[in-house]
């Protein structure tokens, strides 16, 4: 079955040209089958372009899938026109007495903050606390991940020397879980990070699990043992240029920035990207969205 998006979000046109089976909600209300139900908690700034990304991790699951998209109502967005917020995004107070079976929640480009100075903060401790009730299984991704995680069980980031930007080999700890099903030892994901989640003070919460490592890059995967919460460092939902571009934006600025690590490769006309990452990371998203969404929520929600 495809995913189920909206027939005039930007992303359906770009998803298609690329062959991956999309449906627009007129076709498939007359399908006799229950949708996913995924809710995506999106805080980065160019909304449309990780819209796009996400569909298309997603876009290639045999289940069909229903996603809604949702800013917080304490932040007004700067990047993305209003016009698009209005059609395809709503808030948490309109959907916080329904019932999903996932939910996403992006980075957002804030690790200079701490939490507590985030405009939307208390907002998003709401949502935190609404997803252990109201959500079957929640992937949190980057800053999402960091603070998912000191929310949850209070462990803070930590500054890094030096930002974590390029493509990092990781290698699988727990081989037997069913999140990284499928994995090789080792894989790639790319991470762009001025913090990092210190590996001792993981190993102190009872309840998660670290599933991947990279030497470089530190912890990437984290699960709580009922896999209702993950939490990725990384990006791997990234497309191929969106490092060249992270790193163009920031020596247009005049910022001190090495290039991206293990990224770029010497062509005809110049270093240009490879990607490394986009067969695991699609087979992370399907495990997720298989294992620990429809595998475990139910037909009904009560």
């Amino acid at each position: 079955m495809p995913i189920n998006i909206p027939i005039d979000l930007p992303a359906k046109q770009i998803l298609e040209s690329e062959n991956i089976f999309v449906m627009d909600e007129k076709r498939a209300f007359h399908q006799d089958i229950r949708p996913l139900n995924i809710v995506i908690l999106n805080l980065m700034p160019q909304k449309i372009k990780t819209e796009t990304q996400l569909l298309r991790m997603l876009g290639n699951s045999p289940l069909q899938v229903y996603f809604t998209f949702l800013i917080p109502s304490t932040h007004t967005p700067k990047n993305t026109a209003r016009q698009h917020l209005e059609q395809f995004y709503t808030t948490f107070s309109s959907i916080k007495d329904k019932k999903f079976d996932g939910m996403i929640i992006t980075g957002a480009p804030i690790e200079h903050l701490a939490y507590e100075e985030v405009s939307y903060w208390n907002e998003l401790q709401d949502i935190f606390d609404w997803s252990k009730t109201n959500v079957t299984s929640t992937l949190h991704i980057c800053w999402g991940a960091q603070a998912g995680l000191f929310h949850h069980y209070g462990i803070r980031k930590t500054k890094l020397p030096k930002k974590t930007f390029g493509v990092f080999e990781h290698r699988i700890l727990e081989k037997n879980e069913r999140l990284v099903r499928g994995f090789e030892e080792f894989y790639y994901v790319p991470h762009s990070r001025h913090t990092d989640i210190n590996m001792d003070d993981l190993k102190s919460a009872e309840d998660l699990k670290v599933l991947s490592i990279s030497d470089e890059a530190g912890v990437c995967l984290i699960a709580s043992k009922d896999e209702k919460q993950v939490f990725l460092t990384g990006h791997p939902e990234y497309d191929t240029d969106t490092l060249k571009e992270e790193y163009e934006r920031d020596l247009a600025k005049n910022m001190k920035i090495d290039p991206p690590v293990n990224y770029f490769k010497d062509g005809p006309d110049g270093p240009v990207p490879v990607n490394r990452w986009k067969a695991h990371a699609t087979l992370l998203f399907m495990n997720w969205l298989n294992y620990y969404v429809y595998q475990e929520t139910p037909y009904e929600w009560k």
